[in-house]
């Protein structure tokens, strides 16, 4: 068993059944009745641990042992009469199910006057409840209430924290994050505070105003949580939730040197009103599916009370360690899930064909440790970067030893010409600002796909207006990168004159439940959602067919690759194919001379809803770090495969004699692998799209072949997809090597 470092913290928090309240002055009998305060004595209503104050005017302050916030103003939205704040109010003192609260009515302008907004706060143990009722008008736009809030004296600025629950499909399969809600967070040197909403945009709310939509009909509701504890506590003793757990990592990334010993948090929130047993269990697996570490600890948690607990696992040369807590007490339970990692040193090649597709929008935790890990894992181009794009800018990436392109869109059809020259002036303008090498002109616009629709129109409005403005500045174009290996659009496109115009020919070789090395010809691609359209080596051998028969002379750019793992879908990888198909996607790459692949994209989420969760959409799985930013073996596998292929030549495609055994030969290495149980991944699936995934631990291919193979040398290194080596032993000239459908990295092999 792992050392266990245990540092535990209780904290009481009474809930609100044992809460003492007071109020001043004395509390009204029933909410229609309210008293209103003098001068000298204002309102106030106070819990353990909090206390609100309604202010001259109607601001609400929040304080516990000293003031935190100043809640002040509520804005509407309606159709009508577009945006109306109030300005001040009058408070009073009202009883809401027994309890003391605050009601302020609401001045509004003179131009709304027939809109009511009244607020109504409550509070609990270190906990306030918000309400904003509005009523007096039938053309409101509930979605965009906000409330405004002043945080007095903070020490970090305000951080927005989506927050997911870890769930499990009562039909099998893989557990998975959904959404649980979203909270700002404000942080001073001695606290904490968390403004807890069920829904709200990040993009809306500003330094001064929240975004707070409507929670039903015309009411909008938030819970603010005070103390010293992780947001997911924050939000389990906002909803009330009976128990929660949360489990991190202080590492950037969970990504340690190798050897390290890597330390696993946990905290635990009994959410109830009462005293509870609570049994706190934890393990971490390897890729293999041992145990690298395990234990079961048992606390009395009085109500409201955070428990912190530390795990310390020994981490390996390099691997993973797929991590679980949980909770449970009597018949609730919670878990949480996270990942560890450790990755050997590199030192890259100043140049390499490997990057990423779009910027590294979520700097979390900061920007220097994501730099650091862009140049850790062999990042050596980043398709879109410009001043004011997110992530890095050209600056900043330049100074990592990052080269930078651009892909910019928004081509106006068939606009005036006018039109189309500001938007080509304004594009080609910010690619000569932005360093770039490349110029990727728009994006996916053969969607719908195989039909070949707008392509004049596109050269015409789009691709030639930036060649003529760029045709001199050393910037290379490439088309607009297609969903798939279009052949309609590109034989139109080619018949239209677009040719000419590109230094290279880019595409997104998306991919299904097929292996990589599935190559259909092109007579043979079913389209649809789940056709054989959506292919990777077929399409890439399409690609590379076109270039040559075309004369050569363009480059070939995959700006978008994928191993999506949205989870329990039969059409996508689950976490460990995902990291054999991303060494052998790019291994096939390579293969074909491609010039550059983008790999799409850093962080699973997206960036209009950063670290949110969504298990039905694939835009969310497309990452090689987790929602939380933790590793995916996927990640691993794309360290190895740069480490490995940055600078390979490839010599040719190995044959045995078992043709379902297949192998690539590159100068000084081999990558080897078997077909015996087919292309198709989870290919038992029914017609659902379910498909229960199994862990990233376990070992999906049945079908193990041994194999004799000659060898130079006393012994032959053999590397998995995450980079993990072992030495195999030569004996008489052969080495024994056993083959599966997972590739493996030989050196040491007779050529």
């Amino acid at each position: 068993m792992a050392e266990i470092s245990r540092r535990i913290l209780l904290q009481a928090l009474p809930a609100a059944a044992g809460a003492t309240f007071a109020a001043t002055p004395a509390a009204a009998s029933t909410r229609t009745g309210p008293q209103t305060g003098d001068a000298a004595e204002p309102i106030s209503v106070q819990a353990d641990g909090i206390t609100l104050i309604a202010e001259a005017g109607g601001s609400i302050l929040v304080r516990d042992d000293a003031d935190r916030l100043r809640l002040s103003h509520f804005m509407i939205k309606d159709t009508v009469l577009g945006q109306q704040r109030t300005f001040g109010g009058t408070p009073s003192l009202v009883t809401v199910d027994g309890r003391p609260a605050i009601q302020v009515d609401y001045v509004m302008s003179a131009s709304a006057q027939q809109v009511k907004v009244r607020g109504l706060f409550t509070v609990s143990a270190r906990r306030a409840h918000l309400r904003w009722e509005v009523s007096g008008s039938t053309t409101l736009t509930p979605s965009g209430f906000m409330f405004a809030r002043t945080v007095l004296g903070p020490s970090a600025p305000e951080r927005y924290v989506p927050v997911t629950r870890w769930t499990r499909d009562p039909r099998g399969g893989v557990p998975y994050e959904v959404n649980a809600g979203a909270l700002y967070q404000e942080t001073w040197a001695d606290g904490a505070a968390f403004i807890r909403l069920d829904k709200t945009t990040p993009g809306f709310t500003n330094a001064t105003w929240i975004h707070a939509p409507a929670t039903t009909g015309t009411v909008t509701e938030a819970e603010l949580v005070l103390g010293a504890m992780r947001p997911s506590a924050a939000n389990g003793l906002a909803t009330g939730l009976p128990l929660s757990v949360d489990t991190w990592c202080e590492q950037p990334f969970g990504l340690y040197e190798p050897d390290a010993r890597m330390s696993l948090r946990a905290q635990v929130v009994n959410g109830s009103a009462t005293e509870r047993s609570v049994r706190l269990t934890w393990c971490a697996r390897d890729f293999d599916g041992r145990k690298a570490g395990h234990g079961t600890l048992t606390r009395t948690l009085a109500p409201g009370a955070v428990w912190d607990e530390a795990f310390t696992v020994a981490g390996s040369a390099q691997g993973i360690l797929f991590a679980e807590v949980k909770a449970v007490s009597d018949t609730d339970e919670a878990f949480a899930r996270t990942n560890l990692a450790t990755l050997k040193p590199y030192d890259y090649q100043a140049e390499g064909r490997f990057g990423v597709s779009n910027y590294f929008w979520m700097l979390v935790p900061d920007k220097e440790s994501v730099g650091t890990l862009m140049r850790r894992i062999g990042v050596k181009s980043v398709r879109i970067a410009y001043d004011g794009a997110p992530g890095h800018s050209p600056a900043e990436l330049d100074a990592l030893g990052v080269p930078h392109n651009v892909q910019l869109g928004g081509v106006i059809f068939n606009g005036t010409p006018e039109q189309i020259a500001a938007w080509a002036d304004d594009r080609a303008a910010v690619a000569r600002a932005s360093g770039a090498r490349y110029f990727e002109v728009a994006n996916e616009l053969n969607n719908p796909w195989m039909q070949g629709k707008r392509v004049p129109e596109y050269i015409r409005d789009g691709l030639k207006p930036i060649h003529d403005r760029l045709k001199d500045s050393g910037i290379k174009l490439l088309n607009c990168g297609l969903g798939g290996m279009d052949t309609v659009w590109t034989a139109k496109f080619i018949e239209a004159g677009g040719w000419d115009l590109i230094d290279g020919f880019a595409f997104h070789p998306g991919r299904g439940n097929f292996t990589p090395d599935y190559a259909p010809p092109p007579e043979e691609w079913e389209q649809g959602e789940n056709g054989t359209y959506w292919n990777f080596l077929g399409a890439l051998r399409e690609a590379r067919r076109t270039i040559e028969e075309q004369g050569g002379g363009k480059e070939l750019w995959l700006t978008e690759a994928y191993a999506c793992t949205r989870p329990n879908r039969w059409w996508n990888d689950n976490h460990r194919q995902a990291a054999e198909n991303v060494l052998l996607t790019l291994a096939l790459a390579v293969s074909e001379g491609v010039d550059g692949v983008n790999w799409y994209q850093p962080h699973d989420s997206t960036i209009h809803h950063p670290q949110e969760a969504d298990p039905a959409n694939p835009e969310y799985h497309f990452g090689l770090m987790n929602r939380d930013t933790s590793v995916k073996a996927a990640l691993l596998a794309y360290a190895t495969a740069t480490r490995t292929l940055e600078g390979a030549r490839f010599v040719r495609w190995l044959t045995f004699p078992d043709p379902e055994l297949k192998g690539l030969l590159f100068d000084g290495f081999s990558i080897l692998w078997s077909r015996k149980d087919g292309y198709l991944q989870h290919a038992d699936h029914g017609a659902d799209q379910w498909y229960p995934h199994q862990e990233a631990w376990a070992d999906h291919w049945p079908t193990k072949t041994p194999l004799l193979l000659p060898a130079e040398g006393a012994t032959v290194r053999e590397v998995d997809c995450i980079g993990r080596e072992r030495t195999l032993p030569v004996r008489n000239g052969k080495v024994r090597v056993v083959l599966d459908g997972a590739p493996r990295i030989y050196y040491g092999l007779s050529q």
